[in-house]
């Protein structure tokens, strides 16, 4: 597992008084002792300059021998600049899908995430968070959106570094973070924001703030997300421009403690639910992340939408913001980790400026048709009618769905017919662009 994430950040490790950048995760002749010793030399210079992403007691467990087979297989692989599904192919590998997918929790394809993010139309100065960041998928293609480039071996200006440190991550796997923060780090040159912590169980927060060791890792991050709080003391209600996220559909939450803080673990008539789902509660968890007038993208299963079941679930969304759209994705948008069937629920809260409370407005609803895999689950890509796969600029593979027009390179999806009507409607966060 170290070697897929120590690939990655070898090489944004500067080398000497003048920063250049020097490929060391390679055997230049070296005996397999000698190799050992130099890998373990940057294993360790990782470990110390990006806290968090390794363990501090984590080693290496292969024989020298073994250790230069492993090193030969990967000093040619480039990282940098390479296609995001082949990230995510390296981050389900090193993240226990188990454990992730008993809870619901599956990896956000990267052309719905990449919808989200046009849609929402993140600006620079904003504040953004995904609550469930597993991959971290949405932070980073909100980073790319306001760098304006992928991933990169060169210095990012400073000024684009202040943006970065304004985008967030919350998951409740540890083991997940690590590897998320190591792709964060890459894409926003030194620093993260993207924290161990479960959401959904605020109220123990402060036991984090306890822990040394925690606090050695997420401080500087945590710190940041404190300055975001609506009140000092309590960890509820913050102030974020925009929530992106896919957080886990499957499971109920049962602990009265954390039910009781919640208005949807409660029933109509006040009793105390005895379970919710989790994903319900994260819709609330979430509008509480945003600050009036903010603006959310979440992906939820499809019976959130037509259960009579959910009917106080859409009514409570509806009191608290705008429903801005509804895109029902493809049944084949999960697979092959699940075949279940979604949406993505966008909502602008309320506010007296921004977003005005009224009773009738219109909604945009779509449905996408075309939706970039094939009943197993496998990619479908784009075909240049010379039995070869298209690529794009980057030089990238081009998944064929219509959920945006992937910088042109497909005919116009949901995402510009949206833009346009966000556009009609004046919408504030496209107004002027």
């Amino acid at each position: 597992d170290w070697q897929i994430s120590l690939r990655l950040l070898e090489t944004i490790i500067p080398s000497g008084a003048d920063s250049v950048r020097v490929m060391e995760f390679r055997n230049t002749g070296q005996t397999d002792t000698e190799l050992k010793n130099k890998i373990q030399e940057l294993f360790d210079e990782a470990k110390n300059q990006w806290t968090g992403v390794f363990p501090d007691s984590s080693s290496f467990e292969l024989s020298d021998s073994h250790l230069s087979v492993c090193i030969s297989s990967f000093q040619d692989v480039k990282l940098f600049n390479s296609n995001l599904l082949v990230v995510d192919e390296a981050f389900e590998y090193l993240v226990n899908k188990s454990a992730k997918g008993e809870k619901g929790q599956f990896f956000t394809p990267r052309h719905v995430i990449d919808m989200c993010v046009q849609m929402l139309n993140p600006k620079r100065g904003e504040y953004m968070i995904d609550t469930a960041s597993g991959s971290c998928g949405f932070p980073v293609h909100t980073i790319f959106k306001l760098t304006g480039h992928l991933f990169t071996n060169a210095e990012i200006p400073e000024e684009e570094k202040q943006h970065v440190l304004k985008i967030f991550g919350i998951d409740f796997d540890e083991k997940t973070v690590r590897v998320a923060r190591t792709l964060n780090l890459i894409a926003g040159d030194g620093e993260t924001n993207v924290l161990h912590l479960n959401t959904l169980d605020f109220d123990r927060w402060n036991d984090k703030t306890d822990d040394k060791k925690w606090i050695n890792t997420y401080g500087k991050g945590f710190n940041r997300l404190e300055k975001l709080r609506s009140e000092k003391d309590e960890y509820k209600h913050f102030n974020f421009d925009i929530l992106m996220a896919n957080p886990p559909f499957a499971g109920d939450i049962k602990e009265s403690r954390i039910l009781h803080q919640y208005e949807l673990g409660f029933k109509e008539n006040g009793k105390a639910q005895s379970k919710v789902g989790r994903d319900i509660l994260f819709i609330e968890r979430n509008l509480d992340f945003l600050k009036p007038g903010g603006r959310m993208a979440i992906v939820l299963p499809q019976g959130r939408f037509n259960n009579t079941s959910d009917k106080h679930i859409r009514e409570f969304i509806a009191q608290h913001g705008r429903i801005l759209a509804v895109i029902g994705l493809h049944g084949n948008s999960f697979k092959p980790h699940t075949g279940t069937k979604t949406s993505v629920l966008f909502v602008q809260k309320w506010d007296d400026e921004l977003c005005p409370k009224v009773d009738d407005y219109p909604i945009f609803f779509a449905v996408s048709e075309k939706g970039g895999k094939d009943n197993s689950g496998d990619y479908i890509y784009v075909n240049n009618g010379n039995g070869q796969y298209k690529l794009d600029k980057n030089g990238h593979l081009i998944v064929d769905h219509d959920l945006h027009n992937h910088d042109g390179e497909l005919q116009d999806g949901i995402a510009e017919a949206f833009i346009e009507w966000a556009k009609s409607e004046e919408l504030p966060f496209w107004i002027g662009d």
